[in-house]
């Protein structure tokens, strides 16, 4: 994979700059004196749909998406260039994940009027009055002519272009212009004429000063208010109380993908930095590692995370990042207001119980069942989950995983094609709701993915068999389904690393300006061995009766009416006044004791659950939106709830 680096003009000084998971394509200098490159993500969204605009100064600071985060179209923007003079306005490739290889639509963006799906692009050019027809398809531009490669802007009007008109056509250079016109200029039969470049003089660019400190191996980060942008909407001031920061450890040619540090995720291993604390004003002051693709998780009082970050930022030595808030718009201004850490010195990050690391089922988790559940979940009962580690005589089926072809054939031979996750983890990962790996490109609701929404959580918090779990052993379940559910740390856990890749990258990390620490270095945490604990007989009460539970009952039958909500109909039931006892002695022990409740007033209520339907009569632009886990069609967002 291609990443970005700098270097002096004769050679010298070769820094990396960018960190990321994939390719860095087409980095070109604009007239602000930034550079403009393409970014690809494949972190925990379905990833053939995202490949970002991004800009930074060229020392490395300021890497920030420009367009397209959280976007299902266009899949792709190739060979961006600017305008003479100018830094919003782009011509550029539109095109698809699969098919055309990067060839598409020839396409003009402006970043003052949009930055998302398709709002920013402004025309399309294709000499015969196409219009701009934004869809969500993997081969986004397949059958779709003529096919253009390598724009370069003349003038803000007249742009050079290599096209191919139609299928049996050869490439070749054009002149084309904002009104539609497509001019040939040079052809050669037999022959692909690509990369069209004036030799000309150009204005050259400022240059921008550099804000890094090579001394330094951390950056600071400011966050104004992560209550500010989109991120948080709708969640009350209050509601969020730390950041937990992470940090992406991407993986190894022939051992990297989908499937392999967990079971349908996570996409990388993910690395537990610490966490902070924010303001009551939304504020944030603290340090992270340079040269490190970091993420943020917003928490709530309980440490759960109440917004996922599914990208990541990168900061240079030295560097002073900052934010307005959680996921703001690229042309956002920070709101002119004082912030309370902005008076404070940058904090360091808490540790989470030892050093940052990987998150390790076996490490991290497996303790906590060994204290908390192998005492009853011990494999000696078929149709208990067994809990215990494949140390204790638990095992596991291999299970049949994606990106097969892509393995390396040592690991194809020792696999074929089937990994064995640890038999704990491959029992609770049916337990936990999760992004998984290919999910909503969309930014998330708050909350979509909290993990009062697993079933693991909610059965434990309802008193399971009256274990209770201590703040350590709450906080390491909590954490691991936040992660998106990973079994593995390190990629050394999934399989010895290959051809010597580890060390080659830690090499070339030193010789290029990389960070310094090992990520596939197992370290110790500061958890204590506790002894088991053993599930507890709960005492139930008596069942309670009502008064008059001994008198005969009179059978009522409840009264139903309809109403008319306008072309929609709702059928109620009538609640009548008078008493019942609710609660279940036989239940979890959040259901008793039982108590009577009384109904002073009778009331109506919906026979059934309501419709979209019938709410939208109340909420004519309720959208239900999709359901992203199931799809009609691969390349689709996923099956519609608006029904």
């Amino acid at each position: 994979m291609s990443n970005l680096y700098v270097m002096n003009g004769d050679g010298s000084g070769v820094r990396q700059v960018c960190f990321d998971q994939d390719h860095d394509y087409h980095p070109t200098i604009l007239n602000n004196g930034q550079v403009l490159y393409q970014r690809w993500d494949y972190t925990g969204i379905c990833h053939i749909f995202l490949r970002q605009l991004m800009v930074m100064n060229p020392d490395g600071t300021k890497q920030r998406a420009i367009y397209g985060s959280n976007s299902w179209y266009p899949n792709s923007l190739f060979f961006p260039k600017a305008l003479p003079d100018e830094s919003n306005r782009i011509i550029s490739i539109l095109s698809g994940y699969h098919g055309a290889h990067r060839a598409g639509q020839l396409v003009l963006l402006d970043t003052s009027v949009g930055w998302h799906e398709g709002a920013g692009i402004v025309q399309r050019i294709s000499g015969k009055g196409d219009p701009l027809t934004p869809k969500i398809k993997d081969d986004l531009v397949k059958g779709d002519w003529p096919l253009f490669l390598h724009p370069y802007a003349l003038t803000h009007k007249h742009f050079l272009v290599s096209a191919k008109l139609n299928a049996r056509a050869d490439w070749a250079i054009y002149l084309a212009d904002v009104f539609d016109n497509l001019v040939l200029l040079r052809e050669e039969p037999g022959y692909a004429l690509l990369e069209p470049t004036p030799i000309v003089s150009r204005k050259r660019p400022p240059v921008l000063p550099e804000q890094i400190d090579l001394a330094k191996e951390s950056a600071t980060v400011f966050i104004q208010d992560v209550y500010a942008g989109p991120g948080l909407n709708g969640v009350p001031r209050g509601a969020a109380k730390k950041l937990r920061l992470l940090a992406y450890h991407f993986g190894y040619r022939g051992l990297a993908g989908s499937d392999k540090i967990g079971y349908g995720g996570p996409w990388e291993a993910m690395q537990i930095l610490g966490t902070v604390p924010l303001e009551k004003d939304g504020s944030a002051n603290f340090t992270i590692p340079a040269n490190t693709p970091v993420a943020v998780q917003v928490l709530d009082h309980e440490d759960k995370a109440i917004q996922l970050m599914r990208s990541w930022f990168t900061a240079m030595p030295g560097e002073h990042v900052s934010c307005a808030g959680c996921h703001e718009a690229p042309n956002e201004a920070v709101e002119s207001k004082p912030a309370l850490a902005a008076n404070k010195a940058p904090q360091a990050l808490t540790p989470w119980y030892g050093p940052a690391r990987g998150f390790d089922f076996e490490r991290e988790v497996q303790p906590v069942l060994n204290q908390y559940c192998v005492s009853c979940h011990d494999g000696s009962q078929s149709r208990v989950a067994d809990l215990r580690s494949e140390s204790d005589g638990a095992r596991a089926e291999p299970k049949p995983i994606g990106y097969v072809p892509r393995f390396h054939p040592e690991m194809f031979e020792a696999t074929r094609g089937k990994l064995t996750y640890t038999p704990a983890y491959d029992e609770l990962i049916h337990f936990i709701r999760r992004v998984g790996v290919e999910d909503d490109v969309s930014l998330l609701t708050p909350g979509e993915y909290h993990a009062n929404t697993s079933e693991l959580i909610q059965m434990l918090e309802k008193g399971h068999h009256g274990v209770e779990l201590d703040a350590e052993a709450w906080s390491r379940l909590i954490t691991w389904i936040d992660l998106n559910g990973p079994c593995h740390g390190t990629w050394g856990d999934v399989f010895p690393i290959p051809d010597g890749a580890h060390e080659r990258r830690m090499a070339l990390r030193k010789l290029y300006g990389g960070p310094k620490n090992d990520p596939e270095r197992i370290v110790e945490t500061t958890s204590t061995p506790a002894e088991p604990v053993f599930a507890s007989v709960m005492s139930r009460p008596a069942p309670l009766s009502l008064k008059d539970e001994r008198k005969p009952r009179k059978v009522v039958t409840p009264g139903r009416r309809q109403i008319d909500l306008g072309g929609v109909t709702v059928s109620l039931v009538r609640v009548p006044a008078g008493e019942f006892v609710m609660g279940d002695i036989h239940g979890q022990a959040d259901e008793f004791p039982q108590r009577v409740v009384k109904i002073d007033t009778p009331f109506w209520i919906s026979e059934c659950e309501v419709t979209n339907a019938q709410f939208r009569r109340f909420a004519p632009s309720h959208d239900s939106g999709y359901y992203s886990k199931r799809r009609d069609r691969a390349d689709g967002k996923g099956l519609s709830l608006n029904g």
